[in-house]
């Protein structure tokens, strides 16, 4: 596709707009030459040309927090870039998920989708110390058990006056349910469909 990329207007550069694949938010823009669309698209991770230290930066090399490429999009006047990615981390630099309204609070609708990403986090590295990870490495069996458990849990704070201790129930029941969808390999949004699909019966 790069032969296709208008590099002429910006004297060798495009504009790369990054996005979230799961939630559609736009993470930050950056710029782009030749080689920086080259390893992007090869390497399957974000890589820009700095503009201020006049060399190619790829995205979380000093932080850890990559930017993994699901696809790549040339706008209709082929003069920029629009990359959907998956991000192992905050995206900018203050600790924020996006870098536009660092300021603004986490969508409530969003934190599945960034817990589940989290949790792929942890399963693809196995921190040492990490539940998470102590989950994986114990299998699947183990991780059905303790949903079982967790829902038990939540059956019996239900019966009780005290919200507080249903929400903690549920928030476990939801967090051990996601660990469990990456355990499958199952996608949060492949469950989201088919409760989008029950909700027209």
């Amino acid at each position: 596709m790069i032969e296709h990329i208008d590099f002429e207007k910006m004297n060798g550069l495009v504009p790369a707009i990054v996005q979230d694949v799961d939630d559609g938010t736009v993470l930050m823009i950056g710029f782009m030459n030749n080689e920086a669309v080259q390893r992007t698209l090869e390497e399957r991770h974000v890589v820009f040309w700095s503009r201020t230290k006049d060399r190619l930066w790829k995205k979380g090399e000093t932080s850890g927090n990559y930017l993994h490429v699901v696809s790549v999009e040339i706008d209709c006047d082929k003069d920029s870039l629009l990359i959907k990615a998956r991000p192992e981390g905050p995206v900018c630099h203050t600790g924020a998920k996006s870098c536009f309204g660092q300021n603004a609070s986490v969508k409530r609708e969003s934190v599945l989708i960034q817990l589940a990403g989290i949790i792929r986090n942890r399963k693809e590295n196995l921190p040492e110390g990490s539940y998470t990870a102590g989950l994986f490495n114990r299998g699947v069996a183990i991780i059905g058990q303790k949903v079982g458990e967790e829902a038990v849990e939540l059956a019996i704070a239900a019966q009780y006056q005290d919200k507080q201790r249903s929400i903690e129930e549920a928030a476990d029941l939801l967090y051990h349910i996601l660990v469990l969808l990456e355990a499958k390999e199952i996608e949060l949004s492949e469950v989201l469909q088919e409760l989008g699909k029950r909700m027209m019966k």
